[in-house]
């Protein structure tokens, strides 16, 4: 009886001491206590960003009752992250209710897990999820980069209808997360209904305003308000605070209760507001109606007076000479039949297809087009951590740009990253010291950058808000092993136009691909092409890779650190013709 006993005994210790390493091996991080605020698409970060709402606290003596309360919903909030875990789980508990009858608890208090990858590819993360009095949710067999072993950018969605108390994200005992701090870029703002706030998405990612933020890969801030979304003055007098890059106003749906003058009259202040003291595009859109107007004559002529009042006031405001507006009409969002849950609320088809018109509009608006091939797409990267973060170097970039504001610049990959400049990897420091930085040229270089990373770049503010004398382009050859000849020659072309776009009075020089290694004569072809392409287009073309070549045609391999990169006397054969011209 003893020995049973002792036997059952050890099988218990056995068995406990079993699940100790289980627990040791998650590692937890609460998003509250990182160092720096961390929670994405929030328009109040300096006030807020240690929460998860919407608006400041300040706001809810301001606004009505059902809005503020509303705010409290991370509708289109985001946490992003790096980690090169194998398994990320979530644990979060929420305020409210966990589904509604026309909303499962997926989309109303779900979360949703992206990806992108090193070379800016975006994937959904599947996993288990399990709704409790605790949400859970675990993503396994996690791949790693192709590039390296730390990982890949990870953006977290929040619930669209729900409130978070607490949230954290556990990892593999051995792996590293770092959380991303709130973006610095100017957003979008969006003010709407329950449509925009998401309803009735299946899950967080399927919120027309975070498709568009994945389409664009731009922060989105998301002011709708389910049922409460009129266009109230108060709402837009906070959003007027907000530096945006583009303000939409997709109101209609909850304006059915006021006259066509009240319409009139608030979207004509909503305008106004913003034009005050902001430039900024503004966006109007139109009422996609209910989908049971075929059926139903008071439907029909709810939305029809509603697009007409917008229109009126869109009219309005034209003739008055007030600039950068725009409307976004029934028509263009081309809503289709099958693409909502009930009368109005869209589905997962209906999101799309908002996101869809949206996109194809803000492109437009904000001068960002998309090409068919992949060198006019536009795509962040990130191949080299273990030397340096890309989207750090872009976010530095900006916050120095708004402070010298560069008379010259020289946008490229490793090639210029490394040159010299404020980056501890230097290959050629002694000739950007002594001649490079004199002229009063900025680094714009990111290591193993290609022509859709520096296309990224330009749209996301790097040549805004500054005028340049000259910007030097030196890119294209990290794409000569994936891409065709003419798709780099087409994609330096698409690129350059974009540059010209934001920099129209500065000159604009294009520097040939640098002879490389065992590759001299396809670079001396190519060459041929971008200089016929780059004159054709009225840009300066410099080719100063004859400087590194032997007679033979082949690489001095003297000038060059590993047949790519030049060193530094390398760099001093080149500089002159580079900045002299």
């Amino acid at each position: 009886m003893k020995r049973k006993l002792l036997s059952v005994t050890c099988c218990l210790i056995l068995a406990i001491l079993s699940t100790v390493p289980s627990i040791a091996q998650t590692r937890w991080h609460d998003p509250m206590k990182a160092d720096v605020s961390v929670i994405q698409h929030q328009g109040w970060t300096n006030e807020i960003g240690k929460t998860y709402r919407r608006l400041p606290d300040r706001a809810k003596e301001i606004v009505r009752k059902p809005v503020w309360s509303l705010s409290g919903n991370s509708a289109g909030l985001a946490i992003h992250f790096y980690t090169n875990t194998k398994k990320i789980e979530v644990r979060y508990q929420v305020t409210e209710d966990i589904a509604m009858f026309h909303m499962p608890a997926t989309g109303k208090s779900g979360m949703d897990l992206y990806t992108i990858d090193s070379d800016g590819k975006w994937q959904l993360v599947s996993g288990k999820y399990h709704f409790g009095d605790t949400i859970t949710y675990i993503y396994e067999g996690l791949s790693q980069s192709q590039y390296h072993k730390q990982g890949f950018e990870y953006r977290l969605y929040l619930p669209l209808y729900n409130s978070v108390k607490w949230l954290e994200i556990g990892i593999d005992n051995s792996a590293e997360l770092e959380f991303i701090p709130t973006l610095q870029e100017r957003p979008i703002v969006v003010y709407g209904t329950s449509i925009a706030q998401g309803g009735c998405a299946s899950r967080p990612g399927m919120g027309w305003s975070n498709i568009l933020s994945r389409k664009l890969d731009y922060p989105v801030v998301n002011l709708a308000f389910s049922g409460n979304g009129p266009l109230e003055k108060e709402l837009v007098d906070l959003m007027d605070e907000i530096d945006a890059s583009l303000y939409i106003y997709d109101c209609l749906p909850n304006m059915s209760g006021l006259s066509s003058d009240e319409v009139v009259k608030r979207t004509i202040y909503g305008v106004n507001k913003i034009r005050e003291k902001h430039k900024t595009p503004i966006l109007l859109v139109d009422h996609i109606g209910r989908r049971n107007e075929a059926l139903n004559e008071s439907s029909q002529k709810e939305s029809e007076w509603l697009n007409h009042a917008l229109r009126l006031a869109y009219d309005s405001l034209s003739h008055m000479g007030i600039e950068h507006l725009y409307h976004l009409s029934r028509e263009e969002i081309n809503f289709p039949e099958d693409g909502c849950v009930d009368y109005i609320h869209p589905n997962d088809l209906g999101m799309q297809a908002y996101a869809d018109a949206y996109e194809k509009m803000i492109r437009e608006i904000l001068s960002m087009p998309v090409g068919d091939m992949r060198t006019t797409q536009p795509v962040s990267q990130r191949r080299e951590p273990y030397i340096y973060e890309w989207k750090k170097r872009h976010a530095d970039i900006l916050g120095s740009m708004q402070q010298k504001q560069p008379s010259k610049v020289i946008i490229g990959n490793s090639i210029t990253h490394y040159w010299g400049g404020s980056t501890e990897h230097q290959n050629g420091s002694r000739s950007w010291k002594n001649q490079v930085e004199p002229a009063g040229y900025c680094n714009l270089g990111y290591g193993w950058d290609r022509i859709e990373n520096v296309l990224w770049r330009v749209y996301h503010g790097e040549l805004m808000g500054y005028e340049a004398e000259e910007v030097v382009l030196m890119i294209g050859t990290n794409n000569l092993n994936l891409d065709s000849d003419e798709n780099i020659v087409r994609g330096l072309q698409f690129l350059l136009k974009q540059i010209n776009i934001r920099q129209p009075k500065a000159k604009i020089k294009v520097v040939g691909l640098l002879p490389r290694r065992a590759v001299e004569d396809h670079v001396r072809s190519i060459n041929k092409r971008i200089a016929e392409m780059v004159l054709m287009e009225g840009y300066h073309y410099l080719d100063v890779g004859d400087l590194l070549l032997l007679e033979s045609g082949k690489i001095d391999e003297s000038l060059f650190l590993d047949g790519l990169h030049p060193n530094e006397t390398g760099y001093e054969k080149i500089v002159n013709d580079i900045i002299a011209r």
